[in-house]
Order: C-alpha cells, then sequence, then structure tokens
C-alpha cells in the first residue's frame, strides 16, 4: 500500500482525489458510450477523455480502470465464450480491486502523471520522458492472472516532446490486453498522430444541479447561489472548490460592483480589494482575483458580441453592469483586446514576481480607463 505525504499533480487540493469517488455525476453519455464499445467488442486500445478542467475526466478514467480490472472475476465480457453484455461500469464495493486501486496498489495498473522533483521539493512542470519509458516498460511486463492492464495518463496535455514522441510509439504497437485513458483538457495541443491513434470519450461542463450534487458528494455545502456558482466555474467542480474555498462567489460579486461604477470606479475600494492579494497566506486569493477578473472580461465581450435575450448571471446585477459596459456588438473588440493584453501583463507579472496588489490595481484601472473609450 502506498501513503501519499507530497501534493498530487492530478488532484484539487482540498478534494478527494479522483479515484477515491464513487460517484460520476453528469457524464452518462461517456459512460455509456464505453459500455457499447466494450460490449461489442471494438475497444481502443487508447482512449482520450476530454472536456473542460474540473468536470469529471479523471474520475471517469478511474471509473473505467476499476471496471476493466475487475473483468477478470467475471463470467461476462468480451472475451467469454458466452459473454454477457455489461450493463454498468460500477463494480462492487467489496471487490479487491477497489481497495488496490484506491491505495495504488494494484499490480495491472499505471499512473502517469507529473513527479515530484525531490531536490526543489515542488511538483515538476512536465510529464518527462522518463515516465513515460515507465509506462513502456510496465507494457513489457506480462499479467499474471491474463486479465486487463492499464494505464492513465493525467494529463496528457503536460507531456513535453519527449514524453509525447515516447508515448506515441507505444500507440504504434499496443500490446494486447492493455488500455491507455489519457485525460485531455486541451486535445488540440496534443500530437495529431497521437490523436488518430486515440477513442474519444467527451465529457460536458456540469449543469448548476449535478454540480451541486457532485460538490456536496466532494463534502462541500453549495446550497446557497448554486446558479452563481455553476456559471462562474462554468461547470467544473475543481473551479468550484476553488471558488468556495476563497470564497470567490462574494469576491465576484465586489469586482463587478467596481465595474458598474466604470467609468467612474470607486479608487479606494479598488485599492482595498487589489491590498487583499498581496502578503504571505493570500497566494491562493491572488490567484483567484486573476481568474474571476479574466471571466469578468470574457463576460463582458462574450455579453457585447452575442446581444443575448436571456442571460444567467453569476452576480446579483451582473447582466445590468454587462449591457452597460459592452452595449452593442461593435464593442465587443475592445473588451476582447483588453481581456490578451492584461493575461498577458499578468502572466509576466508573475514571471518577474511583481507585487500582486500591483497587478491587480492596475487590471482594475484599465477596466476603468476602457470603459471610459
Amino acid at each position: 500500500m502506498i501513503t501519499e505525504a507530497i501534493p498530487q499533480s492530478d488532484c484539487v487540493e482540498g478534494a478527494p482525489h479522483p479515484r477515491e469517488t464513487q460517484q460520476l455525476i453528469g457524464q452518462d453519455k461517456a459512460q455509456s458510450n464505453f459500455l457499447t464499445a466494450f460490449n461489442s467488442g471494438r475497444l481502443h486500445h487508447a482512449w482520450l477523455i476530454t472536456g473542460p478542467r474540473g468536470v469529471g475526466k479523471a474520475t471517469l478514467a478511474w471509473k473505467l480502470a476499476r471496471f476493466l480490472l475487475a473483468q477478470e472475476n467475471d463470467t461476462g465480457g468480451m472475451f467469454a465464450s458466452d459473454p454477457l453484455p455489461a450493463e454498468t461500469l460500477d463494480i462492487a464495493q467489496d471487490n479487491p480491486i477497489m481497495r488496490r486501486v484506491s491505495s495504488l496498489g494494484e499490480p495491472r495498473l499505471f499512473l502517469c502523471r507529473r513527479p515530484w522533483d525531490e531536490k526543489l521539493k515542488r511538483i515538476k512542470r512536465d510529464i518527462t520522458v522518463e515516465e513515460t519509458r515507465a509506462l513502456k516498460t510496465f507494457f513489457q511486463m506480462s499479467a499474471a492472472d491474463g486479465g486487463w492492464r492499464v494505464a492513465i495518463v493525467d494529463a496528457a496535455d503536460e507531456m513535453n516532446n519527449s514524453a509525447a514522441n515516447a508515448l506515441l510509439k507505444i500507440l504504434e504497437e499496443p500490446p494486447a490486453k492493455t488500455i491507455i485513458l489519457m485525460i485531455s483538457h486541451q486535445p488540440a495541443l496534443l500530437l495529431p498522430t497521437i490523436r488518430s491513434r486515440c477513442g474519444e470519450l467527451r465529457c460536458d461542463k456540469l449543469s448548476s444541479t449535478d454540480l451541486s450534487t457532485a460538490l456536496q458528494n466532494a463534502g462541500y455545502n453549495a446550497d446557497q447561489n448554486p446558479e452563481y456558482l455553476a456559471e462562474l466555474s462554468d461547470g467544473s467542480v475543481g473551479e468550484a472548490i476553488r471558488i468556495l474555498a476563497e470564497d470567490g462567489l462574494k469576491r465576484y460579486g465586489r469586482l463587478i460592483n467596481l465595474a458598474s461604477n466604470a467609468p467612474n470606479m470607486d479608487r479606494p475600494a479598488a485599492i482595498q480589494l487589489a491590498n487583499g492579494c498581496t502578503g504571505k497566506g493570500n497566494e491562493h486569493t491572488y490567484d483567484l482575483t486573476l481568474r474571476l477578473l479574466r471571466q469578468m472580461l470574457t463576460r463582458i465581450a462574450r455579453f457585447a458580441a452575442l446581444q443575448p435575450a436571456q442571460f444567467v448571471e453569476a452576480a446579483l446585477g451582473e447582466a445590468q453592469v454587462l449591457a452597460k459596459l459592452g452595449p452593442n456588438k461593435q464593442t465587443a473588440r475592445k473588451w476582447a483586446d483588453l481581456s490578451a493584453e492584461l493575461i498577458a501583463r499578468s502572466n509576466h507579472a508573475r514571471a518577474v514576481n511583481l507585487d500582486p496588489s500591483s497587478v491587480i490595481l492596475d487590471m482594475l484601472l484599465k477596466i476603468n480607463e476602457t470603459a471610459r473609450n
């Protein structure tokens, strides 16, 4: 049994690890598509599990892994003489596979993810070629019981070029009875030759109802303003957890209130909000505020471009503010340009370690200036 005391690159801080999440919410279509492929005997040897961050892609991958690994004890399945179609991806709670997968102690399962850098005491930025070479070694070993061997790559987007090319060689000559499950937030960034060798399971963003259920299962109370949370997180459980952890709904409301007064923004209120992002212990608040500012600019530009007859708010009074700042389609471009400019400026600021309060205040003043023009 493996006990992990170091941070895990494939888990949202404060949330259960996807391998410990038994119930998958809102992704019935993806589950059904895999079951159909399994029951027909036409399983791809590799699958790309795609969709926005935090909607359950990793939870689906671990559920598929448990299902496949448990087939060794089944009388049904695609290799039985008289196969019985599988009706669900769920396996019995007392199946030993559950415990072995949860503890990362299952010998027929391989997890490929960004590793821990012991020297620098942090998670590495990429999945390196060493991890994919270890995956190749894993597939070269035969399963003692002849069952499935499963590898999970979380996330495939994080492979560097050498790792991606090493994985491609595995995909070109896949071993028998092996499945590679690759989680991808941005499949367009992957090598076309990798994408062409994979089946795809698409996970969609969650509705406000499904998001609330998933959050409750993870131990979070999402009863207050679930529609706001679903909009602001774009249906992502991972992002919703980050928002709840930093009181993000209230913070976004403050940003909307500041924007409501543009081009005469309340400068003392803007300074107060910016100052709350600086200092030791406020790193997560700074990160969240940057994301919320980008989200607000994106929503202004989208509102201006589409001029929707109906609009789902992410904060009280947001529709009125967006209508004021983006009154017609001609204003969409200036807000889209500002969004791109501020993203670039904030990325540079992070790279050179500028003071967070100065970065946030600069962004707010740029929004105020743009509203004036």
